[in-house]
């Protein structure tokens, strides 16, 4: 297999990078608007002999996932807000026994339940480990359909190289969108696994656990967590910057948000005001030294967020008090226009 074009919806792009990845198996309980996911892995799970497990609840999904993947698999789950907030108790359980696995929430408005349209207020929960205790994962937010495919197929071998769960964060629109993917063959990394459930004949048993009851054990094994973190945000930060050069302001935005944010950045550069953007693929590790740099010239910065502002929070961090940070934001499913941002930034141009 080459690489062949396809049209296809944003959930479906995430699926198939998952299927290139080597996922066999998907375990999923149905919540709009990440349907299309485990319709998707409903079908190809079959075909490619994997195991697809529509189950019972969120709950019982996200403890398939570490089951399998404390077997060895590659496993995947995927929902949306309410849902993953379901399935924090099961990550936490992940990442504690450093067990990989993907994790995708398209998210939806809320809180509570909300509605379906787009949003991004699970960021703190998505960069902030989300359940309890002193844990982290890698998160990828991508803003195209193709990069949804692309990030997916990353995501397993990040999960597997770190040992660790990876999220990706999405939303509705996202989601239920439709654009042309170059879907690409892929030879998944193989990753031995030592420490897999595989049967102990021959050699010593194998324990998988995130329980440790001994004097400063568990201090000891969050030290070493954090090591990893550490790695994380020395090695796996992306993100991309769109005329920046030369710009006083810096709009930040990331998913769905910078697509908007992008059309309207380009069209205040034909308007000649100086306005760039930066939007963050890794939400953790957040790109702190992009935006470090970004400080030196531009006088201010703009978070863009469809919810009432977490982003700008690590922007300011980033920042360190050297620029003034605004927020625009629009929660609960609401989308701004191009032209509706272009209005608010060209107020923020003409502060001093």
């Amino acid at each position: 297999m080459g690489v062949k074009r396809v049209l296809m919806k944003g959930n479906e792009a995430l699926a198939e990078g998952a299927v290139m990845a080597g996922c066999r198996c998907y375990f999923g309980y149905p919540i709009t608007p990440q349907n299309e996911i485990p319709e998707y892995m409903s079908r190809r799970m079959p075909e490619v002999g994997g195991v697809f497990v529509q189950s019972e609840s969120e709950l019982s999904a996200v403890n398939m996932v570490f089951g399998a993947s404390a077997c060895g698999a590659r496993a995947m789950t995927s929902s949306s807000s309410p849902g993953i907030s379901l399935k924090q108790e099961g990550i936490s359980y992940l990442a504690g026994a450093e067990l990989p696995a993907v994790i995708i929430n398209i998210q939806r408005g809320g809180p509570g339940l909300g509605n379906i349209s787009a949003s991004q207020a699970d960021y703190y929960q998505a960069t902030r480990g989300g359940g309890h205790g002193d844990y982290r994962l890698l998160v990828y937010a991508p803003s195209t359909v193709q990069e949804a495919f692309d990030l997916a197929v990353k995501a397993f071998d990040k999960a597997d190289e770190y040992r660790n769960p990876v999220m990706i964060l999405g939303d509705g629109v996202l989601g239920q969108m439709m654009e042309p993917v170059s879907i690409r063959a892929v030879r998944p990394k193989t990753v031995e696994k030592p420490w897999a459930l595989t049967g102990c004949k021959g050699r010593t048993p194998n324990v998988v656990k995130s329980l440790y009851m001994g004097e400063g054990e568990l201090e000891r094994r969050n030290l070493l967590l954090q090591k990893k973190y550490d790695r994380m945000k020395a090695k796996e930060t992306m993100h991309e910057e769109f005329m920046v050069e030369g710009a006083e302001l810096v709009v930040c935005a990331f998913g769905t948000a910078a697509r908007i944010a992008k059309g309207a950045v380009r069209a205040a550069r034909e308007e000649g005001l100086k306005v760039g953007l930066i939007r963050p693929v890794t939400l953790f590790p957040f790109p702190d030294k992009a935006f470090a740099k970004a400080a030196l010239r531009a006088k201010r910065f703009l978070a863009v967020e469809l919810n009432m502002g977490q982003m700008v929070d690590d922007v300011r961090l980033a920042v360190g008090g050297k620029r003034p940070v605004m927020f625009y934001g629009r929660p609960g499913g609401g989308v701004p226009t191009p032209g509706e941002l272009l209005k608010v930034i060209k107020k923020h141009c003409a502060m001093r």
